[in-house]
């Protein structure tokens, strides 16, 4: 009798072992390296991942090489999706939407027709010294734009795409970077475009973007970039490039709790995020790398 217990309680610790262990291999995080050269953002597609590379020798984010690409990351692999044409620099935020591909490049929003990637591209240019146009989100047919060294965010009339609006300013907002639509309502990242970090860099809302009003989301100011909603829209996560790594607000209780990514190499510079299929896809900037976690 003891023995068969013994057994029974033998082939339980093993079953749980081996469960533990499995939930573990599922947990750990997968590094995407393949053609990716520093890498700003992230984009769900097509059941896969747009992923936005600068393509030069050295990280520069106001460059003008002309070497940007855009992959597409699926079942494992990377294949191109937008090959270095000359028409891209240092791609950042992606925003896919009627039937077209917008990219936050340096000085332009840089707009490509999904149905002939091959044509060549419109260009959207913002005012002169807008430099850091960072990312995109759309709330209808208006298209936002943040520019993080003006601290201003523009809007872009998409309604008729034979005749794409020129870029507006919309809002005054410190150091604008990631930007994430909900309905009526757009989330923004505040990133310190001179690296100085000022209490006014935190997360912030916008509850009706046709009365537009700038909120708290968080008190805590960071160098924030990234941004995206849980799976289940109850809590944002955002990146930080100050302390680097990712946290999650819960958007109930305003609580942050810190994310951890375990990983041989430290995120150093964690960027425009996506949260699909159970994941979140972190492209980690100068490392050159998209880290992929569990949620």
């Amino acid at each position: 009798m003891k023995k068969t217990v013994s057994m029974a309680c033998l082939a339980i610790l093993l079953l749980t072992s081996a469960c533990t262990q499995k939930k573990a291999v599922s947990q750990a995080p997968v590094v995407v390296q393949e053609g990716v050269r520093f890498c700003e953002s992230t984009y769900p597609y097509d059941g896969g991942l747009l992923i936005a590379n600068f393509g030069t020798e050295q990280l520069n984010p106001l460059n003008t090489e002309g070497k940007g690409y855009i992959l597409h990351y699926k079942d494992g692999e990377t294949s191109t999706f937008i090959p270095a044409d000359g028409n891209l620099s240092a791609p950042k935020g992606m925003y896919v939407g009627k039937g077209h591909l917008f990219v936050c490049d340096v000085n332009k929003v840089v707009v490509y027709d999904l149905a002939r990637r091959e044509a060549q591209p419109r260009i959207l240019s913002l005012p002169e010294g807008c430099l850091f146009v960072n990312d995109l989100a759309a709330v209808g047919d208006t298209l936002y734009a943040s520019v993080t060294n003006a601290d201003q965010i523009f809007k872009i009339d998409i309604s008729d795409m034979a005749n794409i609006g020129a870029p507006v300013e919309w809002l005054t907002v410190p150091g604008p970077n990631g930007l994430l639509a909900d309905g009526e309502s757009l989330y923004i990242a505040s990133y310190p475009a001179d690296g100085n970090t000022r209490p006014e860099h935190t997360i912030y809302r916008v509850a009706d973007v046709a009365a537009p009003a700038l909120e708290k989301v968080i008190d805590a100011p960071g160098q924030y970039d990234g941004i995206a909603f849980s799976a289940d829209s109850t809590a944002l996560y955002i990146t930080n490039w100050a302390p680097a790594g990712l946290s999650r607000i819960d958007l109930n209780t305003g609580t942050v709790t810190p994310v951890s990514v375990e990983l041989e190499q430290p995120l150093v510079g964690p960027a425009d995020i996506s949260v699909a299929d159970g994941h979140i896809y972190i492209p980690d900037l100068p490392n050159s790398r998209v880290v992929v976690v569990a949620e």
